[in-house]
Formats: structure tokens, sequence, C-alpha cells
């Protein structure tokens, strides 16, 4: 099933996985009932999640119920335990690139103002391109954008244009892939190969891989960043349970 799977990820279009995938998907939940791992996206409890990958194919990442990755659960418990997103009242949320496992949840929370937001995907409500969104200054309050400033032109006006959107006092979570092991984000546009691209910035898709200094990236924007390291407070077990990437940082940006 995982070869299976990496390889409609490779050679699939997004936009039809998007919104066809999780019809067939769906009938694996039945399946694959029990308690040995939960989603909170979706609240499903499973024996396992369902492999996951491009290139390397990760065993229980993908919960077949929601479509929710590990960064999408670890991100559901974040917003729940570390953010007022479900308590607070008129909050007025714009998603960039918003995934298919929070849609529906978050269109339904009667505290949100939820408007979705892509270039391309067929699962937003507004068409935009994030080097230039249509928004006046200071019109939301929250801010969701992941994995998506590893694929823009210039990562440094998107991040501008999401702190120019945000109210003061707002505040954003902006998530991209990093290697850890390199301390200097890393971009070449002479790298235009598909299979080296793919192999420098581990997706055919992505124009730079960063490093560990993608929070000072954020800063440079304007915001005030907090690099939070939630899931290594967690215990063992409940990383298990959720099947959570136990090293990823979240970024929380404010704008003060």
């Amino acid at each position: 099933m995982g070869k299976i799977i990496s390889f409609l990820l490779r050679f699939i279009p997004r936009k039809y996985l998007q919104l066809f995938s999780h019809i067939p998907l769906k009938i694996y939940t039945f399946f694959l009932k029990g308690n040995n791992v939960e989603c909170p996206v979706c609240d499903a409890k499973l024996t396992k999640f369902m492999p996951y990958g491009r290139l390397v194919s990760r065993p229980n990442a993908l919960c077949p119920n929601c479509l929710a990755l590990e960064r999408h659960r670890l991100m559901a418990l974040y917003l729940k335990q570390r953010t007022n997103f479900f308590t607070a009242q008129n909050l007025k949320v714009l998603h960039v690139a918003p995934e298919y496992c929070f849609i529906d949840r978050f269109e339904e929370m009667k505290n949100l103002e939820y408007i979705t937001a892509d270039i391309e995907s067929p699962l937003a409500k507004v068409k935009m391109d994030i080097h230039q969104i249509p928004f006046e200054a200071n019109t939301f309050d929250v801010a969701i954008c992941n994995h998506v400033m590893e694929h823009v032109d210039d990562y440094h006006k998107a991040m501008s244009e999401l702190y120019r959107v945000l109210k003061p006092n707002g505040w954003a979570i902006i998530q991209s892939p990093q290697d850890w092991t390199k301390a200097h984000t890393f971009e070449d546009p002479t790298i235009t190969d598909p299979r080296e691209r793919e192999r420098v910035f581990w997706q055919n898709d992505h124009l730079r891989l960063f490093g560990r200094d993608y929070g000072r990236e954020l800063e440079k924007a304007g915001f005030t960043v907090t690099e939070d390291d939630f899931v290594m407070k967690m215990s063992k077990e409940l990383v298990k349970r959720y099947s959570l990437p136990s090293e990823e940082i979240v970024y929380f940006c404010e704008k003060k």
C-alpha cells in the first residue's frame, strides 16, 4: 500500500488528489477500526494509520478517515491546547492552502469567520496569490499557512503579506519542511530538473529547503516568533498514540 500511495503522490496532479483521494481511503477506515492510535482531528480510533510519503513511505502516517497526516494531528492538538482558536469569539481566520482534514470542521465552528484561499487548490473558496493577498491590512485575527513557503517564488514577500493582513495582536502558524542538519536555508534557482529538485529540496515542486534559521526568516517579516517545542514536552505514549512528528517545532508568529 505504501508504494501505491507514493506512486500516486508523485504522478497524479495535486488538485485531483485533493478532490478525490478521500473517497477510496474512507473505505479503509472500516478495516482499521481499533484502539491503538487516535486522530485528534476527527477523533477516529484505529488499529493503525496508513503509510504515506513521496520518496520514502512513512508507516503510521495518514488517517484514512479525514486524511490528516502527522503534522496536521500536531496542529490540531496545538490549536486546542496552546491557542484561543476554539474558545475566542468572532475570530476572523485566513487559511492558506487549506488541508482537507480541517476545512469542514473549521467551517462548522460558530466562533470563526473562516476564509480559505489558495492559488490553485479546488478546495479553497478564494483564488489568491500569496505574494499579493487580496485583503486590506489588519483584516484577520488568525492566519494558518502550512507547507507553502517552500513552493513560492519569493517567500520573504509571502511572509510579509501574511504579516500585513493580520490585525495588531493577531497570530499565525506558518510551518514549512526543515532540514535540522542545516544551519541556513538553501535555495538554488539553477536547479530546475525535477529529479534533482526532489533530491535536494525533498520534493520536485519545492524551490528551497529551510534550515534552522527558519524562525529568523519569519522574524524578518515583522513577526514576533515563538519556536514552540510543544510535541517534545508530551509523553512518549501520547506521541505514539497520535503518531506525531516527534521533533517538529511549531512556529507561533505574533503581530505585536
